[in-house]
């Protein structure tokens, strides 16, 4: 049996659309996403030393702000399926001018945010959180709306390196915004060389700092003559209205999507916050902490979805579903191994947060995440199913589907079995989880049913080629 395994593994390893191709896309994407979690670990853990009130507000304040963003990052990020297929279809020249269409959805998205910054009083008010969680949330929530622009933005620039199997670029970005906010956040948090002590404050001009210098930076490599002259990077600027409403046929689904699943955990978070700080900073610790094996599953995700693009571009549907379980193999496997973690020693993973948090006020709320990462032990590994069928679905154009699965099974799993445990039979914290996990559970195992039907490998998001002259195919980075 073991040598079976281990040929299996070696013929897979080599062979087109096997291991050693999707990692050699997926590093860089799973460094970068890493990083990205990185940056929110560490904003999360200074902030719970600073105040148990700080940690209790900032996810709620935070997953807010992303939720109200989702929906324009999720479109305009989308851009990478569009610049996968091109490049897989030889039409590099329409690569540029699909990338900039993301920039005009990034542009309504900013504006739409800046008239949120009134409203978050009102917001807040309504939640009904702590008094001084409250106060909290409205400054974090506020402050990070201002930052939309970029971060929308920056998800469709990115969108041209991952589509076109070149995520090294975005890896290095994002390691320079993940040093800038870290070194940010511990500055302006506690007061540091001469400037003044800004708690939440400080955390949330130091994130929207960090998305300035993801923008910029994404705009400097974009503006190099290499891309300019074969991909139409800066040249290919101008609003397409043919090619913006293809985007947003394809892209506003998945935006939907990606705001459907984070509006469900929202409501959660803000139902788990009527229960009280301590039952709230726990969940949020637990969430935080979920994020260090989440994100790495997102760049194989990412992953998956370029390679699915590219050999949908290419006309071989075969290759992109050998590509898509050789991403879930992989992710698997590692899941498994963070999960065994989290049921084992939870402590391990708590303990940052707890090193110079107050011993009283942090005791309880200790004990509760420990508990929690059990859970977070248990969906993780069907989160596996979750974040790689969608992504090859999304991959290939299937961008409805995943959203309307999104929506019924958010709807009818986690948001109103949550309020009804919850607000009307009082069920508390502990049953609350079961239902996420419940949630997260059937959610991978829809999407799975879905990419084994086959419906997607006949979809595409881009036009037919005009065929003048033999095409030039470019081969993707590792095929054979």
């Amino acid at each position: 049996m073991a040598n079976g395994i281990r040929k299996h593994f070696s013929g897979r390893w080599n062979s087109a659309a096997g291991y050693r191709e999707l990692l050699v896309l997926a590093v860089p994407l799973i460094l970068s996403t890493s990083s990205w979690s990185l940056q929110h670990f560490v904003d999360r853990m200074f902030l719970a030393w600073y105040s148990p009130y700080a940690i209790a507000a900032v996810m709620p304040a935070g997953i807010l702000n992303f939720c109200t963003m989702s929906v324009f990052i999720g479109t305009a990020g989308y851009v990478s399926i569009f610049a996968a297929q091109y490049f897989g279809a030889g039409m590099n020249e329409r690569v540029g001018p699909s990338i900039w269409q993301g920039a005009y959805i990034a542009l309504a998205g900013a504006v739409i945010h800046l008239l949120l910054i009134p409203l978050a009083p009102a917001i807040f008010d309504f939640v009904g959180h702590d008094p001084e969680v409250r106060r909290y949330e409205v400054i974090y929530f506020q402050i990070l709306c201002v930052g939309a622009f970029p971060g929308i933005a920056s998800s469709a620039f990115s969108g041209f390196f991952t589509g076109l199997g070149r995520p090294w670029p975005v890896m290095w970005v994002n390691v320079l915004a993940t040093a800038v906010n870290l070194l940010l956040d511990y500055i302006l948090i506690f007061g540091k060389w001469g400037f003044p002590e800004m708690g939440v404050e400080g955390a949330a001009i130091a994130t929207v700092a960090a998305g300035f210098v993801y923008f910029i930076a994404y705009v400097a490599l974009l503006a190099r003559p290499s891309l300019r002259r074969t991909f139409r990077t800066l040249g290919g600027w101008r609003f397409e209205g043919a090619l913006f409403l293809r985007l947003l046929r394809f892209g506003f689904p998945s935006g939907m999507q990606f705001f459907v699943d984070i509006a469900g955990f929202t409501i959660f978070i803000l139902l788990v916050g009527r229960l009280g700080t301590i039952n709230l900073a726990a969940t949020n610790i637990a969430f935080n902490i979920n994020t260090l094996a989440f994100m790495p599953m997102i760049g194989f995700g990412i992953a998956v979805s370029v390679m699915v693009g590219q050999y949908i571009g290419m006309e071989k549907p075969e290759l992109a579903e050998r590509s898509v379980y050789s991403g879930f193999h992989l992710t698997f496997i590692y899941m498994a191994a963070i999960s065994l973690c989290y049921f084992l020693v939870p402590e391990i993973f708590v303990a940052p947060f707890a090193a110079r948090a107050d011993t009283d006020s942090f005791a309880e709320i200790y004990e509760l995440s420990v508990v929690l990462l059990r859970f977070v032990a248990l969906y993780s590994i069907f989160d596996t199913m979750n974040i790689i069928f969608a992504s090859a679905l999304k991959g290939a154009g299937d961008t409805r589907f995943v959203m309307y699965m999104l929506a019924v099974v958010s709807l009818l799993v986690l948001v109103v079995p949550s309020y009804l445990v919850l607000m009307v039979f009082d069920g508390g914290l502990y049953a609350a989880w079961i239902i996420a996990s419940l949630y997260v559970v059937i959610l991978g195992f829809s999407f799975f049913i879905r990419f084994r039907g086959g419906s997607w490998k006949s979809m595409r998001v881009i036009e037919e080629p005009v065929v003048c002259l033999p095409p030039s195919m470019p081969e993707v980075p590792g095929a054979e």
